[in-house]
């Protein structure tokens, strides 16, 4: 009887720590900043692409590394392109996450001083360029990203990727 109730009360708290684990997985978090919305705050949390930095290049042939990866076999990649490729994604992750939690510690500053009253010309200032530095910083990371993925390339891996991406 005790074997019993123990391996049911295990079992439920196995179900409850895995069910716990995919809802967090799913679910946004809600944003503690009034001035992001919760889809934005996850994204500069999770390092994920806020506001298709990358467009311009991908108009003109320079991929997303992330993306190009998920087309490697198609691609016949070499394993020292993939170790390069992969390196850049792994630093343009690092740069996403780095700027996010600036954003983010950011617009705390701002929401901050108007509920409190405490805003002035000066701090709207430095506190909005900051913002754009940050911007900026954002989009020369995608950028420079897509860049060096271009040129670990052929331009037949390039025009594969592309003829891919269209029929996706």
């Amino acid at each position: 009887m005790h074997k019993t109730l123990l391996f049911l009360f295990a079992a439920s708290l196995f179900t409850i720590n895995t069910r716990a684990q995919t809802n967090t997985d799913t679910v946004l978090k809600k944003s503690p900043v009034r001035t992001l919305t919760d889809q934005q705050y996850n994204a500069y949390l999770k390092g994920a692409d806020v506001g298709n930095k990358a467009y311009i290049a991908e108009l003109y042939h320079y991929p997303l590394p992330d993306k190009l990866l998920q087309y490697k076999k198609e691609l016949d990649l070499s394993p020292s392109q993939i170790a390069a490729i992969t390196a850049i994604v792994k630093q343009l992750q690092m740069k996403r996450l780095e700027i996010g939690a600036s954003v983010i510690r950011n617009e705390r500053v701002l929401d901050s001083l108007f509920r409190t009253n405490k805003a002035d010309e000066g701090s709207i200032i430095f506190f909005g360029n900051r913002y754009g530095l940050y911007e900026g910083e954002y989009r020369t990371a995608v950028l420079t990203a897509c860049f060096k993925t271009q040129k670990a390339l052929t331009d037949r891996q390039i025009k594969k990727f592309e003829a891919l991406l269209k029929h996706n």
